[in-house]
């Protein structure tokens, strides 16, 4: 039988008229989207795993390499991700997000988090303009003192910029363990709103008394440095993922290392750095699916004590 051209188009709006009443067997199925956790100083949520953007977005004005870097925060927020974390330090790393958000139509999803990195008051504020200049947004959703510098001076001024709805979160970071006794004094001390640490499978001293604090504060953890700058992946991946993995959901080193990470309570979200968006995506899927309940992350960090 002779199908005529109209006939033919007739079918095809049809068909698609019909697939969206298909059953799941007959539609490809969406990615989980990545779970949440609320900030504790207001119930907002975000997701359990973030993007990092220290060394892996500093490609200065290689045109492939930022347009790689574009290609990971597209796959970053059609995974469902919201939170980016730069800072000045990390060389061209601010201009290359700005590039990417602008590549891909400004995302309003974005939750941007920045940090302040210099001495002085009046070069914070101007530091801190650049900064949003070279993201081109309006604002920052947080703004962070960085490792410490200088905290007694940039700490009233931000707090004054939240008042005046220049940023809406207040937060300050350290990384590597070092300063924990006096950020310590400063979470207890002053009303931030976000505290970044090092956390990760193997540097665990801020389960002792960072992350506690955090929780009985109300202070969101962000966490930087979750694989030791790919340190710890390239110690476990010499060795096959344990079949119980399987049990809360893994099918990665990668995701075996944020899930103890994020199932801590304490915890807000968690930053990898990646160059590729395969292993955006492998992140974030670390935020869907089963976490591991406090037994099972026993478990997780004695294996990995053991290799």
């Amino acid at each position: 039988m002779t199908i005529k051209p109209n006939d033919m188009r007739r079918r095809l709006l049809g068909a698609m008229a019909v697939a969206p009443l298909l059953g799941p067997a007959m539609v490809r199925a969406q990615p989980a989207r990545p779970a949440t956790r609320a900030i504790p100083s207001s119930g907002e949520t975000i997701p359990l795993v973030g993007l990092g953007s220290w060394i892996t977005f500093n490609v200065g004005d290689d045109r492939a390499a930022r347009d790689a870097s574009a290609e990971v925060m597209r796959a970053f927020f059609q995974a469902g991700g919201r939170l980016i974390d730069s800072s000045p330090m990390y060389g061209s790393a601010q201009e290359v997000i700005g590039y990417g958000l602008k590549k891909l139509g400004r995302p309003a999803d974005l939750f941007a988090a920045d940090k302040v990195w210099i001495s002085g008051n009046g070069e914070g504020r101007a530091q801190m303009e650049r900064s949003r200049r070279l993201w081109d947004i309006p604002r920052f959703d947080l703004m962070q003192v960085h490792n410490l510098l200088s905290w007694q001076t940039h700490l009233p001024t931000l707090f004054s910029m939240k008042a005046a709805g220049q940023l809406r979160y207040v937060g300050i970071t350290t990384s590597h363990g070092r300063r924990h006794d006096e950020l310590e004094k400063i979470m207890a001390s002053r009303p931030l709103d976000f505290v970044q640490l090092t956390y990760n499978l193997v540097d665990r001293e801020a389960e002792q008394r960072l992350l506690p604090l955090a929780r009985e504060r109300g202070i969101a953890v962000i966490v930087n440095r979750p694989f030791q700058q790919g340190a710890l992946l390239d110690r476990l991946g010499r060795r096959p993922l344990p079949s119980w993995a399987a049990e809360i959901d893994c099918t990665s080193w990668a995701q075996f290392a944020l899930k103890f990470i994020i199932s801590h309570p304490a915890v807000t979200s968690a930053i990898p750095a990646t160059t590729r968006a395969d292993h955006v995506r492998e992140n974030l899927g670390a935020a869907a699916g089963r976490l591991p309940d406090q037994a099972m992350r026993a478990r997780m960090a004695a294996l990995v004590a053991r290799l």
